[in-house]
């Protein structure tokens, strides 16, 4: 695996920990204050979403995801300058890494189990090379208990690659069972974020609570990955000259005079129906 050279012990086991688990996290790297003000902000754009068309895409029943703008995020550059955001996006996707997607999925009471799933198909240089070309962080902004709903991931799965995958995305249910052995659920705190390969297959769970559980989604790639194409964030002049330079250095995405709302195009048809 592709660790930094001179990297101290600390990278080094988030490198390995991606290369093998596929997922890492860092507990207590936010303070719970900081949390609640990025779920009121949360909150307020789901609101300003669900309101027009296009503004939210479904991820199964009662489950949305909403990609946002960076300046409806007011710790937008707490999130993204944080050292240890930093230190493994610079280790695992080299120096000259881009954020290219901002957003947050909301499980809402009923949501179903979802099918086991990848985030997108395996790029060419993953299955051949064996290089992981992307990241996904996830920042839940509600304490997670058992019956909301938690997030269910197989450990090193991002490396599993078949032509029976539907779309590249969805494993065949013949594969249901390794997974299933596999399966950890994660019960992240406030606080806590999670770095993920979103090749890694995982899935939601099945929310018995009459509590929502929306996550917070920050996307991340290495130089030439393309994943930005996907997504339509982008941050205003304004907004942008206020930025630090080290971020301003490691944005992916347009700078406009006026921004206008996003139509969700980030849709994964398996993920509509649930596993039902």
């Amino acid at each position: 695996m592709p660790v930094p050279p001179g990297a101290d012990e600390e990278t080094a086991e988030v490198v390995r920990g991606l290369y093998t688990d596929g997922i890492v996290a860092r507990r207590g790297a936010f303070s719970r204050e900081w949390v609640t003000q990025v779920r009121e902000d949360l909150e307020a754009a789901f609101e300003e979403a669900r309101g027009r068309e296009g503004g939210t895409v479904g991820r199964g029943p009662n489950r949305y995801y909403v990609e946002i703008h960076p300046e409806q995020l007011r710790g937008f550059v707490e999130l993204v300058d944080h050292p240890w955001v930093r230190t493994v996006c610079e280790a695992v996707l080299g120096p000259d890494y881009q954020v290219v997607e901002l957003g947050f999925d909301v499980p809402f009471a009923g949501a179903v189990d979802q099918p086991w799933h990848r985030d997108f198909p395996m790029p060419e240089e993953t299955r051949a090379g064996g290089r992981l070309t992307s990241l996904a962080f996830n920042l839940t902004a509600v304490d997670t208990e058992e019956d909301m709903g938690p997030f269910e991931v197989a450990p090193g799965t991002q490396w599993d690659w078949s032509e029976e995958f539907d779309h590249g995305m969805f494993p065949p249910k013949s594969l249901y069972p390794r997974y299933q052995e596999r399966a950890v659920r994660k019960y992240p705190r406030m606080g806590d974020i999670s770095a993920r390969s979103a090749l890694t297959v995982h899935r939601g769970t099945r929310n018995l609570s009459q509590r929502s559980r929306p996550v917070l989604v920050l996307g991340v790639d290495a130089p030439g990955a393309g994943n930005a194409e996907h997504h339509d964030m982008a941050v205003t002049r304004e907004f942008h000259a206020q930025l630090p330079q080290r971020v301003r250095d490691h944005l992916g995405c347009p700078v406009v005079d006026e921004l206008t709302p996003i139509v969700q195009k980030h849709t994964i048809e398996g993920l509509v129906m649930g596993e039902a």
